[in-house]
Parts: C-alpha cells; sequence; structure tokens
C-alpha cells in the first residue's frame, strides 16, 4: 500500500500574505519579554501582546502621580506576569501537559489596574499558547482571555 503525504502548499498555492512574529514584535503587536522569561525559568521565547502588557506591565510616571503613592514598576510587574506564567509552565511540564493554539491554558495573577484611582490589586487572567517561531522553534505567546 502507497501513501502520499500532500503538503498545504500543494493544497492551497502559495500563501497570499504572511505576518511573521518577528513583524509582530517590530510593529509592536507583540513585547518580546524572553529575558525576563528566561530569568524565571522559561527557555522559550515568550512575547506579550500589546493588549496583554498594556493590562498587566505597563506602568508610567503619570499613572505612578495619579495613584498617589510608589511601589510600582514596569520590571516588577513584569516580573510578577513572568513568574506566574513560569510556575503554571513548570506545573504543566511536570503533568505532560501543553499549551497550544487549540489548547490554551490560563495563569492568573493580581495586578493594580492603571486605571481609576484605587490601589487595590485585582485578579486578572491571561491566556497563554506554545506555538512555533517564524523558524519553527517552540515559543509562547501570552495574551488577554478575548485575544486569539
Amino acid at each position: 500500500m502507497q501513501t502520499t503525504t500532500t503538503t498545504m502548499r500543494e493544497i492551497f498555492g502559495e500563501p497570499i500574505y504572511t505576518y511573521t512574529r518577528a513583524q509582530a514584535i517590530e510593529d509592536g503587536q507583540l513585547i518580546d519579554v524572553s529575558t525576563t522569561a528566561r530569568e524565571a525559568g522559561i527557555v522559550w521565547p515568550v512575547a506579550l501582546t500589546s493588549t496583554a502588557w498594556a493590562d498587566c506591565v505597563e506602568w508610567t510616571d503619570a499613572t505612578e502621580a495619579r495613584k498617589g503613592y510608589t511601589g510600582q514598576s514596569e520590571s516588577g510587574r513584569l516580573w510578577d506576569v513572568c513568574w506566574m506564567l513560569s510556575r503554571v509552565v513548570l506545573r504543566a511540564a511536570r503533568q505532560g501537559l501543553q499549551a497550544s493554539p487549540a489548547h490554551p491554558m490560563y495563569v492568573e495573577l493580581l495586578r493594580t489596574p492603571r486605571e481609576g484611582r484605587g490601589v487595590r490589586p485585582r485578579l486578572v487572567h491571561l491566556k497563554f499558547i506554545v506555538g512555533p517561531d517564524d523558524t519553527g522553534r517552540p515559543c509562547i505567546t501570552v495574551m488577554m482571555p478575548g485575544e486569539d
């Protein structure tokens, strides 16, 4: 019995348009946080969507002044995201699970919202997937639950 393998290109032809992960990082749609993620124990490249960054990491002097206190920083908020992500990734790996585009995983963390004057931390859920980067190697993309 002979089997033939047909590729997607053979079925559909050449792609009309592609948008690579590198282009998304260059355009600011994704923010590469791999260095901090590596410090937190994640070996694969990690990027946050600009929406996830704005909600969970971004913190300006104007935000600090409006909140009326000190103690938040982008580096600290980024560390919190990466550390909590690393805990979920490690636990999933121990259980033989892996997030994929078809099966995302979620991480929870407390973060002080940028909006308003309140300083009480709020629970936020972030979705993440493991998929191929532009060269086919695994990478992690972290996003808000409604993003894909």
